[in-house]
C-alpha cells in the first residue's frame, strides 16, 4: 500500500519515507538494548535522561542509555536476551560512567521500527532502580547533556518542544509516569507481559501520520481510518498524542 497523501509530520517522527515500506530487500534492524535507569526523590520518582549529540543517531534527541550489541556481548550459546542485557550495562558504563549488573535489569518490552526508517534498531528495553545519589559522568562524545526527569513533566517538556523524544521513549515515559515510586514501576514491569512493539506507520485521511501496534483495528489492514480499538501514536505536528483501548499500561 503506497501512501500518497500529503503528509503532516511531527519533527520527531524518525519513521522516514513510507514508500520504502515497499522495497522488496529490507536490511535487517540492527541489535540494540537500553536501560531506563530509575530512582525515588522527595518529588516523586525520576529517570536518567541523556541527549544525544546532534551529529549521530537520533542527534539532539533526549534518550536512555544504550545502543547497538556488539559481537562480543553476545555469550557462547549466543543467547540474544543476555547479550542485549551486556550491551545496556556496557553502554550504561560508556555513556553515564555507572557500573550497572546485567543480573538486575527488567526486560519489559522490545521494539522494532518499520523499513522506512533512516537507521532501523531492533532494540531491547530494560529498567533498573539506582541509588538516589549515583553520579553520572557523560563521555562528552555521543552524549553532550544528563537530567534526572520525571516521566510527567519530560513529556509536558516534550509538548511544549523543550525537548526532542523518539516515539519508543516518549511511550515508555508515558507509561513509566502511571507509577509513583521507582519500586511500584519495577513491581509491575515484573509481573505485566512483555510488549512487543512491531511499528507499522500510515497516514490518515487527514494527513496526520500514526504509529500503530498488534491490537489496533487499523494494524492489520494497514488503515488508520478503520474503526474499533486503538493501540497507537499519533505523530501530530502539534504533539504525540496516544490512542489505546485495548492493552494494559
Amino acid at each position: 500500500m503506497t501512501e500518497s497523501k500529503t503528509e503532516l509530520k511531527h519533527h520527531n517522527d524518525i519513521y522516514g519515507d513510507l514508500k520504502q515500506n515497499e522495497a522488496h530487500e529490507i536490511p535487517d534492524a540492527i541489535p540494540a538494548a537500553t536501560v531506563v535507569l530509575i530512582r525515588d526523590q522527595a518529588e516523586g520518582l525520576e529517570v536518567l535522561m541523556l541527549k544525544k549529540n546532534s551529529k549521530i543517531s537520533f542527534g539532539g534527541m533526549w534518550v536512555f542509555p544504550g545502543g547497538r550489541i556488539d559481537d562480543a556481548d553476545y555469550p557462547e550459546n549466543r543467547d540474544p536476551l543476555i547479550a542485549a542485557r551486556q550491551a545496556a550495562a556496557r553502554e550504561t558504563a560508556e555513556e553515564a560512567g555507572i557500573s550497572t549488573s546485567p543480573d538486575d535489569f527488567i526486560w519489559f518490552s522490545h521494539w522494532t521500527p518499520p523499513a522506512s526508517t533512516t537507521k532501523r534498531f531492533a532494540t531491547w528495553f530494560f529498567a533498573a532502580k539506582i541509588k538516589p545519589d549515583q553520579v553520572i559522568m557523560i563521555d562528552g562524545g555521543e552524549i553532550l547533556e544528563h537530567d534526572w526527569m520525571n516521566p510527567r513533566d519530560a513529556l509536558q517538556k516534550h509538548t511544549a518542544g523543550e525537548i526532542d523524544l523518539a516515539p519508543p521513549t516518549w511511550i515508555t515515559l508515558y507509561h513509566l509516569s502511571l507509577y509513583p515510586t521507582a519500586d511500584k514501576v519495577l513491581e509491575v514491569l515484573r509481573t505485566q507481559p512483555k510488549k512487543v512493539y512491531e511499528t507499522r506507520v500510515h497516514v490518515r485521511k487527514d494527513g496526520i501520520r500514526v504509529a500503530m501496534w498488534q491490537g489496533d483495528s487499523g494494524y492489520t489492514n494497514k488503515n488508520p481510518d478503520e474503526q474499533g480499538d486503538r493501540h497507537r501514536l499519533v505523530l501530530n505536528p502539534d504533539g504525540f498524542q496516544f490512542e489505546n483501548t485495548v492493552v494494559a499500561y
